[in-house]
C-alpha cells in the first residue's frame, strides 16, 4: 500500500516538473505579451494545485521566484529599476 501511495506521488511530481519545465521554456522562448506571461503562470500554478491540493505557498517558494526572474529578465517593466540599480 505505501509503495503504491509513493509510486503515486512520484508520478505527479515528474507530471508537475514536466509542466513546469514546459511552461519555463514556453516563457522564455516564445513571443508573448507580459499579460500571455502571466496567463501561463496563473495556469501552471492551477496545474500544480490540481496535482497537490493546499501546496499553493510551496509552488510560490519554489517556482514563482523561478518565474518571476524569467518575466524580468525578458520584460522591461516601465518604471522598473534598471540593471545599474538592483
Amino acid at each position: 500500500m505505501d509503495r503504491d501511495i509513493l509510486a503515486e506521488e512520484e508520478k505527479r511530481m515528474r507530471r508537475l516538473r514536466w509542466i513546469v519545465d514546459l511552461n519555463q521554456a514556453v516563457l522564455m522562448q516564445a513571443d508573448l505579451t507580459l499579460r500571455e506571461a502571466f496567463d501561463i503562470i496563473k495556469a501552471t500554478k492551477q496545474a500544480a494545485l490540481a496535482l497537490f491540493p493546499d501546496k499553493g505557498d510551496v509552488f510560490d517558494l519554489v517556482y514563482a521566484t523561478r518565474f518571476k526572474r524569467i518575466i524580468r529578465e525578458r520584460f522591461v517593466i516601465p518604471g522598473g529599476l534598471s540593471l545599474k540599480e538592483r
